[in-house]
Formats: C-alpha cells, structure tokens, sequence
C-alpha cells in the first residue's frame, strides 16, 4: 500500500502536529505500508524524519499553509501528482486555518478523494456537537454561534464522504450516525504515543514540578493553575516548580506573553515556549503532576496519553471528554472543578503531598498507555484500509459494520 496521510508535522506549530508525527513514526513499521506520502504543511526547517528504526520509504510533499486560500488545490494537486492507493486525513475543524474560508476550504478534501475513487480514511478528532464555541475561542455572540453551527454541520457532511470517518471517542458515533444518517463511523482510540519502559516513579531532586502542556490560551488557561500553585505555597508547601510547556494556541497569539507579564511576580514559574519533540520525555519525566487546566474540551486528549506512556500522575477538570477518557481507558487522576482554584489546589496537593497516592495513579496511567500503543492503532487503519478494498471490488455500500466483516475474513486469511 503507497499511503498518503495529509496532516501538520514538526517542526511544525499548526494543531495535530504530534499525533502526525507519531502516525507516521508506526505507519512506515507496518508491513503492508511500501511508501508513506507525507502531504504536510509548509515549515522554515526541514521534517523531522530521524527514525532509528528501519522502515518503509517516505515521500514529503510540502504543499499547504496555515491559513492560505490556494490549500484545496495545492494538496488536491499533490495527491493526483503522488497517486497513493489510499489517503488518511488528520483533522479538527481548524486543521487548515483559523480563518473561516481556508479552513472550511481545507475540509473539502476528503470529497475531493472521493470524487478521484482513491479509499479514504478522515479522522476527525473533534466534532462540532461537542465543542463549546464560546470556551473554545470561536465567539460568543449568540448569532454566530448558530451560524457556525449551520457551517460546521454542511462541512462535516464533506467529511462524512470519506469512505470511513474515525472518531477516538465512543460517544462521538452515535451522534454522528443519528444526525447525519449515516454507517461508515468507526470508533479508533486515540492511541499512545509512546510506550516507554516502565519507570520506577521517582522525581529527580529539587522542587517538585507542577506542569501543563499544549496550546494555550483559548479553553486551556494557565492563570488557574498559577494561582492554584499559590494558595497550595500559601499553605506552607514552598518547593514547588510551575512550568508551563508549549505555546499559544492559533486563535490567541501573545496570550502566554501576557501571562508571563501578569505573574512576573510569582516564584519558580517558567515558561518554556515550543518543546521539540526530542525534549518531551524529559518535560514530562520531570514533573511530578501533570495538570489539565482546561474549561471545556474539544475531543480526546495527545497530553493525557503522553502522561500516560510517562507514567505520570494527573489532575483533570471534571468535564466532558476527558471524564470519557478516564472511563473508557483506564486513566485516573484527581479531579477538580474547572477555573476553580480552591479545587484545582487541592487535587494537586493530593498528588505532591502523598507519594502512595501519586505513585498508583503513575501505575494506572502507565498501563492504560500499554494497552494501546500506536504501533496497534495504525495497524486498524490498515485493516480498515485491506477491508475498505475488499468492499468497493464487491460493490457493497460502505457501512462500517461490513468493514468489519470484511476485516475479520482479512485476519482469517
């Protein structure tokens, strides 16, 4: 299979960037895939590609830019040029763009696969049911919401045209089926990462690290976490560390450089802007608790399985995907009410003040990760993929309960 995935890469900074790194890291392991076309945005430096194990070819086509109105030509123009045998996408809502034309541009895509007859795969990591526009830096007019509501619907109807669209959550597939009537929804976990060696849960020496990751800025805020910190300082516990690791969110820029300005005051707080990829085991081996200080969620969370694989204890708003997550695949945490610092305080202090608590949670997540490597998650794509042939050769409507079937008579051959 000569395999297409259209997503960001590093070093890029555009959304996804992570979960596309990794897709391909165990893409080009699986022995069914003999070349991996990588359609990826456009970047200053070139596309990490330093594997050490030794896998299939892989192709990098540099074609699209975040926010640029020419992205449905440039990758249509990329596919016809590569002509894959099959295209997986890896997108959200604002894949191509914080403006509105060029991302709902970008989200025409899987139609245009279609109308070539190349086999398809979108995974959607979000779905607009579930995202809360106003906590989720979109708007907060009332009016607008409705209309992006009514754009959001039309555009997933373009990615609902893809042979398969996957969703990481459970929940997400019935929502989809009831109100866009349709069959060809498959439910593919998120995946971990990585899957380390298992650590043996000691912090290194010095202040214990409280620690947030990700974009910033629009439904992630770090002030709660900030303040948390202090009221736990405030309750005579001094050595703690807050670091805060990774960069604004697209629809808030300068938004962390505000906050550094606002909290310049406050005592071992850092800021450390883009962490390569090479530098994320050590952010998150170093920290003692990882904290998800969001208001609302927008679909399954990269960080809470990176914690994961790290066997890292975590502290998480009691909210929407994330409470799914834990439910679903065996992660735990201490919950607390989200921008409630008093809340937020003490879940943290129950994490860094109690080893035996901190450590059995560390274990949890950990094996939570293990049981769903990405090395697992990229061989159901290519099941998917086997199985979406099979039914297009026998004519059959795509329906994702044939797929299955289709899979099963693959695996048994």
């Amino acid at each position: 299979m000569k395999l297409a995935i259209v997503t960001a890469y590093p070093p890029s900074k555009v959304t996804l960037t992570e979960y596309g790194y990794y897709l391909v890291k165990h893409f080009r392991l699986q022995e069914d895939v003999t070349e991996l076309i990588l359609i990826t945005d456009v970047t200053e430096h070139k596309k990490d590609l330093s594997f050490t194990e030794k896998g299939c070819k892989i192709t990098v086509k540099e074609c699209w830019k975040f926010n640029s109105y020419r992205n449905l030509y440039t990758v249509n123009k990329a596919i016809s040029d590569t002509k894959p045998d099959a295209v997986l996408f890896n997108l959200q809502f604002l894949k191509f763009g914080d403006k509105k034309i060029p991302a709902a541009l970008g989200l025409l895509l899987p139609y245009v696969c279609k109308l070539k007859k190349i086999p398809t795969i979108s995974l959607l990591h979000n779905i607009l049911e579930k995202v809360d526009l106003e906590n989720a830096g979109f708007t907060k007019n009332p009016i607008l919401q409705k209309i992006y509501n009514f754009i959001g619907t039309s555009l997933t109807k373009f990615v609902l045209s893809s042979d398969i669209v996957a969703v990481t959550i459970s929940k997400y597939v019935p929502i989809l089926e009831k109100k866009y009537n349709t069959k060809n929804i498959a439910l593919i976990p998120h995946g971990s990462f990585e899957t380390p060696p298992e650590p043996d849960y000691s912090l290194p020496p010095g202040p214990k690290q409280v620690m947030a990751f990700g974009k910033f800025g629009t439904y992630k805020k770090v002030e709660v976490l900030i303040e948390a910190v202090e009221e736990i300082r405030n309750r005579s516990l001094q050595n703690i560390e807050i670091v805060i690791a990774g960069t604004d969110s697209p629809n808030t820029p300068g938004y962390l450089k505000k906050m550094q300005e606002k909290y310049s005051h406050v005592t071992k707080l850092r800021f450390t802007g883009y962490v390569p990829e090479e530098d994320v085991p050590k952010i998150f081996s170093d920290s003692a608790v990882v904290v998800f200080p969001y208001t609302s969620t927008t679909g399954s969370s990269g960080v809470l399985h990176q914690a994961g694989s790290y066997g890292k204890a975590v502290a998480l708003p009691n909210l929407g995907d994330l409470s799914t997550l834990v439910q679903e695949e065996g992660y735990r945490g201490e919950f607390f009410e989200p921008e409630n610092v008093d809340s937020l305080a003490d879940a943290i202090e129950n994490i860094i003040t109690d080893d035996v608590n901190r450590i059995l949670l560390s274990k949890a997540n950990y094996e939570a990760a293990c049981s769903l490597p990405m090395s697992t998650i990229t061989k159901m794509y290519v099941d998917y993929f086997k199985a979406i042939q099979v039914t297009k050769s026998t004519k059959q409507i795509i329906d994702v309960n044939a797929i299955n079937t289709a899979s099963e008579k693959i695996k048994i051959s």
